[in-house]
């Protein structure tokens, strides 16, 4: 008989349990439920215990998973050993990473401060310091896991001043600092846990402003979209989902853009 598995049984996530962090955000909520409406166990996480609880009450659990919420505050290195050692005591295991949350600084390349800048690059530590924790897990359990971080179409192309002026301050050079080196960080974890069967990709979005986001500013990165259009947090599901699963086997060290056709250009 074939041993080949269906497309089904490749994307399906039933029996793994994904840790999420910044679970409540705009895109936060829509990859969660895409981990939930797969199969998976999912842990959402947020600084506000409360919240990630809450967070976790709302997905779906047809299938019967068991959803929950820890506290973790990922630039916080304490918060990241307490809130992954919570997570590993309730669900004994843990697959699949996705690295998500962030501590945002709307500070422009005028007025960023050098602390501001700093903090927003511990973003990217708190990232690794995450991996490293399911890494080493999955190393001691003697299986695979599958590391998702989130980065950004501003981590491999620059920005259009012309978007921005006038209406909000520039798109923030710490931003683009730290998703450019989230993005590399992807490639080097990616290699260097390969043999030990976890792998390491990054999801980057392009343009999914949020309902608060400023009309004129939207309305100017539409006309540089190819598709002449914004994303929907539910057009990451499927990428997620394909890092995430078995679908992505043979994938390590890549960063997949989901952006309309933007970095095309």
């Amino acid at each position: 008989m074939s041993t080949e598995r269906t497309v089904s049984q490749l994307f399906d996530l039933r029996g793994k349990t994904a840790l999420i962090s910044g679970a409540g955000g705009w895109l936060g909520s829509a990859m969660s439920r895409a981990l939930a409406e797969a199969g998976a166990n999912v842990i959402t996480s947020s600084r506000d215990a409360a919240k990630a609880a809450e967070c976790a009450a709302a997905l779906p659990a047809g299938g019967g998973q068991t959803h929950f919420g820890v506290a973790l505050d990922h630039l916080d290195e304490a918060s990241i050993e307490n809130g992954f050692t919570d997570a590993l005591l309730r669900a004994g295991r843990i697959d699949i990473l996705v690295n998500n949350g962030h501590a945002a600084n709307g500070s422009d390349l005028t007025t960023v401060t050098g602390e501001e800048f700093n903090r927003s690059l511990a973003n990217a530590t708190g990232y690794f310091l995450l991996a490293r924790k399911l890494h080493d897990h999955a190393v001691a359990r003697g299986g695979g896991a599958s590391i998702v971080m989130i980065g950004s179409m501003y981590g491999v192309v620059g920005s259009y001043p012309e978007a921005y002026e006038g209406v909000v301050p520039a798109s923030p050079v710490a931003y683009h600092a730290l998703k450019g080196g989230i993005v590399h960080m992807t490639r080097h974890l990616g290699v260097y846990w390969a043999k030990d069967g976890v792998r390491v990709n990054c999801l980057s979005p392009g343009p999914f402003p949020g309902p608060a986001a400023n009309a004129t500013m939207v309305e100017r990165l539409t006309t540089k979209s190819p598709m002449g259009r914004m994303g929907r947090p539910e057009e990451l599901k499927g990428a997620l989902v394909f890092l995430a699963s078995e679908a992505s086997s043979y994938v390590t060290g890549q960063n997949l853009l989901v952006d309309g056709g933007w970095t095309a250009w």
